[in-house]
C-alpha cells in the first residue's frame, strides 16, 4: 500500500515533533501494532493534521465529526457516557454530535439525510434500536458504526463494546446469598437489552449455584429509569411473602427502591438490602450508601470511540469485534446481614 502527502512535512519531521522514531511513524500509519495508545492516537493526530491518507484505501474525506447516539441526557450514565466518548475524540481532534432518541428506532430518512449532508464520519451507537435495512444504508453512506450495550442480536461484522453483566448479576446475588438472604427480588431493565437479560441471567445462576429455585415472582421487569425502580420494588414489597434484598439492574433503578422502601417504612439496611449496577456518583450520595456492580461505563465510550476511529480515519478493523469490559462488586452501607 502506498502514501501521499498533501504537505511538505517529512515523515521525519513528524517523528522528530512527536519523539518517537519514523519507524514507529511508519507502523501508525500502515496500522500496524507495537504502538502505544497514547502514542498512536498523538502520532495519529499529527499524521491527519499534515495530510497523510493512504492511496486508494475506503477512507471518508474527514469532516472531523463523529456522532454519539443516546437514549437520553438525563441520567449520570448518559453522561458518563458522553463524557468518555468527547474525551477520546479530542485527543485526534474530531468534534462529536450527539443525537438523543428517547427509545426510538434509529434511521429514518430526516437523520439519514442529516448525517450525510454534515458528512459525519462515524457513529457509536449507544443502546440503540436500528431500523431494518438500515445496515445496508449506512455502508451505502460509507458510515462506519460501534455498538455499545446493544439492542438485540447484532451482525459478527459490527463491534460492539459491553460490561461482563452475567458476572455482575451472579456477582450481586452471591454477595446477598453470603449475606444469608435467600428471598432476593430482581429488577430488570427493558427485556430487549442484552444488558438487562444477560444481568437476570447471572442472578439465576447464582441462585442455582446455591441450591435456591428461582421464585418468578421475585423478577420483575422495568427500566432503568428511577420510576420503574419504585414501582416494581413496591410491587415486590407488597408481597405476601416479600423479598429481604432487592438486585436492581440500575444504580438509577436502586434510588427507586430506597423511595418505595421509605414509603412502606422499610430500613435500609436494617428491613432491605439493595445492590444496584453501575456505579455512577449518585451512589455516595445516597443515605445509606450504595452497595453496587461497577461498570466502567467511561471507559467502555472511550474503547468505542478509539474503535470507530480507526475504522474512520485509518480503515483499521478491530482484532476482537466484541470487546466485554469487566465488571466488579463494590460493597457499601446499603446491605447487611439477615437478621
Amino acid at each position: 500500500m502506498s502514501f501521499v502527502a498533501d504537505s511538505r512535512i517529512t515523515l521525519a519531521e513528524i517523528a522528530e515533533e512527536a519523539g518517537t522514531s519514523v519507524a514507529t511513524v511508519s507502523k501508525v500509519l500502515n496500522g500496524r501494532p507495537g504502538v502505544s495508545d497514547t502514542q498512536r492516537s498523538r502520532i495519529s493526530r499529527l499524521l491527519t493534521d499534515n495530510g497523510y491518507h493512504r492511496r486508494g484505501a475506503n477512507l471518508r474525506s474527514p469532516a472531523r465529526l463523529i456522532d454519539v447516539v443516546v437514549r437520553g441526557i438525563d441520567t449520570q450514565w448518559s453522561s458518563k457516557i458522553l463524557v468518555g466518548a468527547e474525551e477520546e475524540a479530542a485527543t485526534m481532534g474530531i468534534g462529536i454530535v450527539v443525537t438523543v432518541t428517547h427509545g426510538r428506532t434509529l434511521g429514518n430518512r430526516r437523520w439519514l439525510s442529516a448525517l450525510a449532508q454534515r458528512h459525519t464520519d462515524g457513529l457509536v451507537l449507544v443502546v440503540s434500536r436500528l431500523n431494518q435495512g438500515m445496515d445496508a444504508e449506512l455502508a451505502r453512506l460509507r458510515i462506519p458504526y460501534v455498538l455499545v450495550d446493544p439492542i438485540g442480536t447484532t451482525t459478527v461484522s459490527v463491534p460492539v463494546v459491553g460490561a461482563s453483566n452475567y458476572a455482575g448479576g451472579r456477582a450481586a446475588t452471591e454477595h446477598l446469598l453470603g449475606l444469608g438472604h435467600r428471598r432476593i427480588g430482581v429488577i430488570t431493565g427493558d427485556p430487549d437489552l442484552a444488558c438487562s437479560q444477560e444481568r437476570v441471567d447471572g442472578y439465576r445462576a447464582a441462585l442455582g449455584r446455591a441450591g435456591i429455585p428461582v421464585d418468578p415472582t421475585l423478577i420483575r421487569i422495568g427500566n432503568f429509569l428511577t420510576q420503574g425502580g419504585h414501582d416494581k420494588a413496591l410491587e415486590l414489597l407488597r408481597l405476601p411473602d416479600p423479598p429481604t434484598a432487592i438486585f436492581a439492574g440500575s444504580d438509577m433503578q436502586a434510588y427507586g427502591v430506597y423511595q418505595a422502601a421509605k414509603q412502606l417504612g422499610l430500613r435500609i439496611p436494617d428491613d432491605l438490602s439493595v445492590v444496584g449496577f453501575d456505579d455512577v456518583d449518585m451512589c455516595k450520595w445516597l443515605n445509606p450508601q450504595l452497595t453496587t456492580i461497577h461498570q466502567p461505563i467511561e471507559e467502555m465510550a472511550r474503547e468505542a470511540t478509539r474503535i470507530l476511529m480507526s475504522l474512520a480515519y485509518r480503515g483499521i478493523t478491530p482484532l476482537r469485534p466484541k470487546v466485554e469490559m469487566a465488571t466488579s462488586l463494590i460493597v457499601r452501607e446499603s446491605t447487611a446481614r439477615l437478621h
